[in-house]
C-alpha cells in the first residue's frame, strides 16, 4: 500500500493531537491543547491532562474528519502514541484507538512518540526526502534525545537523554523563579529580547572534560536551574542592589544562551563524530527563536545541513504518529496486536510496539 490512509492518535502529555494522512501528504493537523487548565499550577498535572484528553478526544476526532474530507470507513489504518509519556494521558489515547480499530475493523499500529517528531519531518511541504544516516535533536517540555537516526522505521539508536531536568522543564522552572506566566519557554524568550545573553555566565550542564567521557551526548539542566536561582538570592541579598529590580532580561537572555550552547555543541559533536554532516531538529522548544538562529549558524560553519519541521509539526501532534505509521504500513510491517499498554518509557529503540507476528 504506497499511500495509505491513517489517522493517528496522540495523548502523552498534555494536547490531543489527531492527525490525518494519505502516505506522505498532510490532510488534518487538529490539536486540541489544556496547557490553560496547568498554568495555575506551573506545569502539567497528569490527571487533569488525563481528563481532559478524554472530554477532547471525539470532538477532535470529529474536526479532523472533516477537515481532511473523509470518513472513518475509508480510514485503512489507525496509529496511536504508544510511549513515553505521561501513563494516565497515554492510556487514554491507546485505548480510545484500540477501540477505534476495533470497531472498524482497521489495523492498529501502536509507535514510539519520540520517533514520531523525526516522521513529522516528512511532512514538511515542498522538502527534499530525509537523507540518511542522520541525527536528531528532540528537545520538548519532557523530552531532550538526541539520536542516530539510520532508518526511520527499523534503526533508530539513543546516543544521549537528559539525566534530570528536559529543557522545556528548565525553561519553566526558570520562568517561575523570575515570575513569568507558564509556559515559561515563550515568555524566556520574549524577554530575553531585551537582555544580553552575556551579562551572566551560567555553567553548561556536562560540558566539562570530565564530563565528557561519560556523559558526552548526555544533558543535565537541573544545575543550570538552580545557578539560575543562586545568582537572584545573591543579586537580592546584596545590600548594594537595594531598590533595583531583578534584571530579568538579562538573566532569561544568559539562561537561554547557557541551554541552547549546550543543545546545539552537544548535537554537533554527534555530527562530527559520527561523520554525520545532517542534524534534524524537533520537538516544541524548536520554537525558541535563539536556539534555530545558532544552531543555523554553528552548523553552516560546520558544514552540516539543518532540518526543522513547520512549527505546527514540532509541538506533539496526531499527524507525525499518523506518517509514521504510514511509513511502517509502506515498508511492509504488519500492524500491532492488542496485546500492549501505555508505557510511560518506552525506548526510541522500539520504534513500532507489538508488531504481529506473521503466521
Amino acid at each position: 500500500m504506497s499511500e495509505p490512509l491513517v489517522l493517528g492518535i496522540e495523548t502523552s502529555c498534555d494536547e490531543t493531537g489527531i492527525g490525518i494522512v494519505r502516505g506522505r501528504t498532510l490532510l488534518s493537523n487538529t490539536i486540541a491543547s489544556s496547557m490553560d487548565e496547568h498554568a495555575r499550577f506551573g506545569g502539567v498535572v497528569p490527571e487533569v491532562a488525563a481528563r481532559a484528553h478524554l472530554e477532547a478526544l471525539q470532538p477532535s476526532i470529529d474536526a479532523a474528519l472533516a477537515e481532511a474530507g473523509v470518513t472513518l470507513d475509508e480510514l485503512d489504518a489507525v496509529a496511536v502514541t504508544s510511549g513515553p509519556g505521561l501513563a494516565g494521558a497515554l492510556m487514554v489515547g491507546v485505548g480510545a484507538a484500540k477501540g477505534l480499530a476495533v470497531s472498524l475493523g482497521k489495523p492498529l499500529y501502536a509507535v514510539n512518540h519520540l520517533v514520531g517528531h523525526i516522521a513529522a519531518d516528512i511532512l514538511t511541504p515542498d522538502a527534499e526526502p530525509l537523507e540518511y544516516p542522520t541525527i536528531a535533536l528532540l528537545v520538548s517540555g519532557g523530552h531532550t534525545s538526541l539520536l542516530h537516526v539510520r532508518d526511520l522505521t527499523t534503526d533508530v539508536e539513543l546516543l544521549g537523554e537528559t539525566v534530570d531536568d528536559a529543557a522545556g522543564e528548565a525553561f519553566d522552572k526558570v520562568a517561575r523563579l523570575l515570575s513569568l506566566p507558564y509556559p515559561g519557554g515563550p515568555e524566556i524568550d520574549r524577554a530575553a529580547l531585551d537582555g544580553d545573553p552575556d551579562a551572566i555566565r551560567f555553567p553548561r550542564g556536562l560540558s566539562r572534560a570530565s564530563d565528557l567521557a561519560k556523559h558526552r551526548y548526555d544533558f543535565s539542566f537541573s544545575g543550570l536551574k538552580t545557578a539560575v536561582a543562586r545568582w537572584v538570592e545573591r543579586f537580592e541579598a546584596d545590600e548594594a542592589n537595594q531598590g533595583t529590580a531583578v534584571p530579568v532580561a538579562d538573566i532569561a537572555a544568559s539562561f537561554r544562551e547557557a541551554v541552547v550552547d549546550v543543545l546545539v555543541t552537544k548535537a554537533l559533536a554527534a555530527c562530527a563524530d559520527l561523520g554525520v554532516p545532517r542534524l534534524l531538529l524537533g520537538g516544541g522548544v524548536i520554537a525558541n527563536r535563539r536556539l534555530r538562529e545558532v544552531a543555523l549558524e554553528r552548523a553552516e560553519a560546520a558544514g552540516v545541513t539543518v532540518r526543522i519541521p513547520p512549527l505546527s509539526l514540532c509541538t506533539d501532534n496526531g499527524a507525525m504518529i499518523a506518517v509514521l505509521a504510514a511509513e511502517l504500513i509502506s515498508s511492509g510491517r504488519g500492524p500491532s496486536t492488542l496485546a500492549f499498554g501505555a508505557d510511560s518509557t518506552l525506548p526510541v529503540t522500539e520504534i513500532q510496539v507489538a508488531e504481529a507476528v506473521p503466521a
